[in-house]
């Protein structure tokens, strides 16, 4: 029978077991705080993974509504609706309502009207057709004669294709049958009047036939391909290849024009430039495919607007510094880096636009609607921003007549909403995803803020650089039918004309009339007032009836 142990060997066992008991807690201590570790790194590698899924989510959609969606910037009836109570949760916030005091509700949609059929021009010739009773039928039933007592009329309107002539010149030829003349220069022996100057020298095509081409390809983006078919129609064979040899030699003649509107561009207090692409064929140096661009330039007196369109291979900024030129004043873009140093020269003032900063909001607010609940704070910045254009549309009624009372009362009315809108971008930087559709709208206004805000200093400037975006549409429209220039002598000429129409356009003009008179009165211009009276800014002659 074995003893019991001693009380030394119990001790030391229990030393022994207490040694492997604080290992093992050492150990398990240890692995917990990998296994935390780990948990970590899971979470933060999990947040990351539903942050790239948000923005890819969000980046579907914006693909999808570009290519399902509307293609205005218009807001939707349910997004009106939710700006609407953006509006009415500030307006509740400014002032305290009594408690029996009822809820605003929102107005019913307006009922739409039947649209009226507007009254044809009084300016039209009028052919008129009488429709009379026959003669028996101007016999009553009495046995007299019925009396004329009024009229019933209607009127329809009527068009006649374009009917092509031959405007034949016949210049008699004189001689004398006595002395045969004496053959010098001052008396010849046969004497016929000069040629009257054209704009093409022994060319076949009228001012008239030259007006009509170019206003139908510049002005109704009507290629000249589809020009020849029109006139095969009406039985006349012209090529696309000399009507665009006619439209160049026309465009070369009139490069005196473009020099003096380049001139008056810059007289105005503000200049607002843009530019497009377009494909241009035969560029030395150049593949086909290589994109070029088409730049144009709003600027001149308030009474006399001025478009400049100019083709360039490149769209570097030096292009924007030889626009400006020697300009000072208000100069408005886009947000594309390219302005900002010809626009930081000494005496030009850089004026944003909110119509580009408005366009990631609300691309913003179609794509987090399809995805999340966070198409709130995209409506709530299109909300701020509506209510800057809604007092720019209140207010425009001071603009001509009284600058400084609108200065004064745009500043008045825009400068707390911009101070909002200010403080709600900023709070909203730190909260949004950078890389999220909203978190770039946030950050590009932000980025654009100075400029945007110049507007508020003359009477002259408007939020946006929209009129010279829609310069350029009669342009884009064209693009599409007629796709590119085929050389780089023709989009320089297509450049020329494009100034031309949209300049006469702007000052009330009608395109082919004005056209038609320049090209008939360019070939006599010999000073610079006779150019100058041709300009479209020049006060037009009432074209015939």
């Amino acid at each position: 029978m074995s003893s019991a142990p001693s009380v030394a060997q119990e001790r030391d066992r229990l030393r022994l077991e207490n040694r492997r008991l604080i290992l093992e807690k050492d150990e398990l201590t240890a692995q917990n705080g990998q296994l935390e570790t780990r948990t970590s790194d899971l979470d933060s590698k999990l947040q990351e993974l539903n942050k790239k899924l948000a923005l890819y989510e969000e980046e579907l959609a914006w693909y999808k509504n570009k290519l399902y969606g509307r293609s205005n910037e218009q807001l939707s009836d349910a997004e009106r609706l939710q700006m609407r109570l953006f509006d009415e949760i500030e307006a509740s916030a400014d002032r305290e309502a009594p408690e029996d005091e009822p809820a605003p509700e929102l107005a019913a949609a307006p009922t739409r009207r039947r649209p009226r059929r507007k009254p044809l021009p009084q300016s039209l010739p009028r052919v008129e057709r009488i429709i009379d009773l026959p003669e028996e039928q101007q016999q009553c039933a009495c046995g007299h004669r019925l009396v004329r007592i009024g009229e019933e009329s209607s009127e329809k309107l009527d068009v006649i294709p374009p009917r092509v002539q031959v405007i034949r010149t016949v210049r008699p030829k004189y001689a004398c049958h006595h002395c045969e003349g004496s053959g010098d220069e001052e008396h010849p022996a046969v004497r016929v009047a000069p040629p009257p100057p054209a704009l093409i020298p022994k060319g076949l095509a009228s001012e008239g036939l030259l007006a009509f081409i170019a206003t139908a390809k510049f002005c109704d983006a009507l290629p000249l391909y589809r020009q020849e078919q029109q006139f095969a129609r009406l039985g006349v064979e012209l090529s696309r290849r000399t009507m665009s040899d006619w439209m160049i030699a026309v465009a070369g003649a009139c490069v005196p024009l473009l020099e003096a509107l380049h001139a008056k561009l810059r007289a105005g207090p503000k200049l607002q430039i843009d530019e497009t692409t377009v494909q241009v064929l035969k560029e030395p140096g150049r593949a086909n495919t290589t994109i070029s661009y088409l730049w144009v330039a709003r600027g001149g007196l308030p009474s006399e607007p001025v478009l400049v369109y100019r083709y360039e291979p490149s769209r570097g900024g030096y292009v924007a510094a030889d626009i400006i030129g020697d300009f000072q004043g208000y100069v408005q873009t886009d947000g594309y880096e390219a302005y900002d140093r010809p626009c930081s020269q000494q005496g030009v003032q850089h004026v944003g636009c909110w119509s580009h900063v408005r366009r990631p909001f609300k691309e913003a607010a179609d794509a987090l609607g399809k995805v999340s609940s966070r198409a709130g704070a995209a409506l709530q910045a299109l909300s701020f921003i509506a209510k800057l254009y809604r007092a720019e549309s209140e207010l425009s009624k001071y603009r001509a007549t009284d600058p400084d009372r609108f200065v004064a009362e745009r500043r008045a009315r825009v400068e707390p909403v911009l101070k909002q809108l200010h403080l709600w971008l900023l709070r909203k930087h730190d909260q949004v995803l950078p890389g999220s559709a909203l978190g770039k709208a946030v950050a590009f206004a932000l980025s654009q803020w100075p400029k945007l805000i110049r507007y508020l200093e003359h009477a002259q400037l408007t939020p946006d650089n929209n009129a010279c975006e829609q310069a350029i549409r009669p342009f884009v429209v064209g693009r599409k039918n007629w796709l590119f220039s085929g050389s780089p002598r023709g989009a320089a000429a297509s450049a020329t004309l494009y100034s031309l129409i949209e300049t006469a356009k702007a000052n009330g003009r009608e395109p082919y009339w004005y056209l038609r008179e320049l090209f008939e009165k360019l070939p006599h211009a010999r000073t610079q007032a006779d150019y100058l009276s041709l300009l479209p800014t020049a006060r037009p002659a009432p074209p015939p009836s």
